[in-house]
């Protein structure tokens, strides 16, 4: 078992994770954005969970909405970016299966599904 709090201090931290699944803290500036037109996890889903703030994702060229309590599924190799359009910082728990990255914050290479 492992327990943490998360204070969603952060820009982007792994902060919790196995070799089957990862949890991670982002956290966007108004007007900052994550992400874009390449950016896509090739070996892992993405579950996104809004914990509070306002914001956009833009998934394979459609936009979404984003607001406190969306919860956004990416699928491996989707393209996607993620903008914060509030006035306060948007914050947002990351779930990916399997790990899409290392502990330190960098991309891993595509693993099995």
């Amino acid at each position: 078992m492992k327990n943490r709090t998360i204070h969603f201090k952060n820009a982007f931290k792994v902060w919790m994770g196995n070799r089957r699944g990862q949890a991670a803290e982002m956290v966007l500036a108004p007007g900052q954005t994550e992400g874009g037109p390449d950016n896509r996890h090739r070996g892992a889903d993405q579950w996104l969970f809004v914990v509070s703030g306002r914001g956009a994702a833009v998934v394979n060229g459609k936009k979404i909405k984003l607001q406190e309590g969306t919860t956004l599924l990416i699928e491996r190799g989707e393209t996607h970016e993620i903008r914060n359009s509030g006035r306060s910082p948007l914050k947002t728990l990351n779930i990916y299966l399997p790990p899409a990255y290392t502990k330190s914050g960098h991309l891993l290479k595509p693993g099995r599904p």
